[in-house]
């Protein structure tokens, strides 16, 4: 009798392939370069290939992929395409130097240019950080091959006439719109795409200083392909030695905690109560203080109108005019200068002038008894572990050991949802590790009926902590929808938080046993729906209402603990 031999399932293929790509990169991590062309890089360029995460879309399809494109392009530096070495480093001091340093729109990274060929990225959050960008590099190798391949003729050695177009294009100094029409008609048959698409695209990626950058990175990625093709010349990553030595060290956690309990020892907080929220820098601020601050603009207005008028980007003035009410009132913003990038606002509840607060504080507590509430921007991946875990040790002041009273942490994030749409809630009662069986249940202080009633959809249940929300696609993620692990949602810190506060409060004790623990996340997208993964768009205005709904659950709870 035959054995039957069961054939994996796509899921399981999916994650052996995010397996491979985390032991591939943490493999190159150690010997210190590779080749995107060669045999390591073809290594994770196959495992992206078979897992075909939903942010990339069509990657594994001939034609470009556009939207992936835009996705990656947001989050690493401008100029990335024409660099043939692109080096990651730790903080070298390369801000003392002549060098301008490239942000990311979307990813806070310094980044600077060398010269024609290079472009260093300075690494200070942490492997997700590394595994972060070489998941996108890969990404765009992938799209460069693919130009490559469509426009390169292997018999002649010669390349398509839609390719020498392009090419005199962008050697143009002052290109027409006629000429640029006629440039993107021959871009969308090199990417198999329609004119209507490769238009749309290169209108999002427009602006004033660089009008063609579109048709710019397409040329530069097809460019530093044909040469590899045809010259030999390989492009190459490497990872500096400093970089190397310096990883999982906790440098900048170190330096990032230490300078926060100086600031508390200097204010004379640092034996106050001491609630951590993880949050971004503005709810915590316009909910305590927006409606006082802003009763004459908004004398008959809803809270949700403020807090929307305040994140539009026309509206500096009145985001100043509640900065300013919150200073008076004891709030102090610590600007990070170590390299962590994560800023800190800290509010002393003590010098909170009665009226000043949309919140009911107690009057019968004395003023060593008051909260201060300590907000910190939100980290990135294992990164919330080394700054929590960091934040939470006792503090030396005078060679004696000196703990923190952290009465409550609270994590605020966004993340991906299973089963609801953009702006719903999910509730965690606890957290699972991707890959592993590593799980973290934990009891909730917040709970799906706090939020009921707000027209917004709320889940409750088990959080997946995964390695990149680059590397998700449908086929785990249904999985995991599907198991018995009652999985919500799925973000990339939650395990990494709860793994510090557990260590600091049941083991090291260097925090109280009883710390209260709240957690709760608003969608930024639905990966198992076609087309609203997060290379789809921002939230816009559809974060406000999650944002403030969850940061007033936590304030409310916290002042009446």
């Amino acid at each position: 009798m035959g054995i039957k031999i069961k054939e994996t399932t796509r899921a399981q293929e999916s994650t052996n392939a995010i397996e491979r790509l985390y032991i591939t990169m943490r493999h190159l991590l150690n010997r210190g370069f590779y080749k995107p062309s060669g045999v390591s890089g073809n290594a994770l360029r196959n495992a992206l290939l078979v897992l075909r995460p939903e942010i990339y879309g069509t990657v594994a399809e001939e034609k470009g992929e556009l939207n992936g494109l835009i996705y990656v392009l947001e989050r690493l530096p401008q100029g990335i395409e024409e660099c043939r070495f692109i080096n990651l480093t730790s903080d070298e001091g390369f801000s003392k130097s002549h060098l301008t340093a490239i942000i990311p729109p979307k990813r806070r990274r310094n980044c600077y240019r060398i010269d024609d060929e290079q472009m260093n990225i300075e690494i200070t959050r942490g492997r997700s950080d590394i595994y972060d960008i070489l998941t996108h590099l890969t990404f765009l190798f992938i799209e460069s091959t693919k130009i490559c391949n469509r426009v390169f003729i292997e018999e002649t050695q010669k390349t398509i006439r839609d390719w020498d177009k392009l090419e005199a294009f962008v050697r143009l100094v002052e290109p027409t719109d006629p000429e640029r029409e006629v440039a993107l008609i021959h871009t969308a048959n090199i990417l198999g795409r329609s004119f209507e698409e490769v238009v749309e695209i290169h209108q999002k990626l427009s602006s004033k200083e660089k009008k063609d950058r579109f048709l710019n990175i397409v040329f530069w990625l097809g460019k530093l392909a044909l040469e590899e093709e045809t010259t030999g010349n390989k492009r190459t990553i490497t990872f500096s030695p400093l970089l190397r030595e310096r990883l999982g060290h906790h440098i900048h956690g170190e330096r990032w905690a230490d300078t926060i309990k100086e600031t508390l020892v200097k204010r004379n907080l640092i034996n106050r109560p001491i609630h951590i929220i993880s949050a971004n820098m503005h709810s915590v601020m316009n909910s305590l203080f927006a409606k006082v601050a802003l009763k004459k603009e908004f004398s008959n207005s809803s809270p949700l109108e403020i807090y929307e008028a305040l994140s539009s980007s026309d509206n500096k003035h009145l985001r100043d005019k509640v900065t300013s009410l919150a200073q008076k009132n004891g709030m102090l913003y610590i600007d990070d200068r170590s390299g962590a990038n994560i800023d800190v606002q800290i509010f002393d509840m003590a010098k909170v002038e009665k009226g000043a607060c949309c919140y009911d504080l107690r009057t019968d507590i004395p003023t060593d008894e008051k909260p201060v509430i300590f907000v910190m921007d939100y980290a990135f991946g294992e990164q919330a572990y080394e700054t929590i875990d960091e934040l939470l040790k006792p503090y030396k002041v005078k060679n004696k050991n000196t703990f923190l009273k952290v009465d409550s942490i609270s994590i605020m994030g966004k993340a991906g949802i299973l089963e609801g749409g953009k702006g719903d809630l999910m509730i965690p009662s606890a957290h699972i590790f991707e890959g592993t069986a590593d799980n973290y249940p934990f009891k909730n202080e917040l709970s799906a009926n706090d939020f009921e009633g707000n027209g917004l959809k709320v889940v409750e249940g088990t959080m997946v902590t995964v390695l990149g929300t680059s590397l998700q696609n449908k086929d785990i993620l249904q999985f995991f929808y599907d198991s018995t692990w009652n999985v919500i949602g799925l973000e990339m810190e939650g395990v990494h938080y709860q793994k510090a506060i557990q260590s600091a409060s049941k083991i090291r004790k260097s925090i109280g046993n009883e710390v209260k623990v709240r957690y709760a996340y608003y969608a930024s997208d639905n990966p198992l729906e076609t087309g609203s993964t997060l290379a789809s768009g921002g939230l816009g205005t559809t974060g406000v209402k999650p944002t403030y709904l969850i940061t007033d659950k936590i304030l409310e709870q916290l002042f009446n603990s």
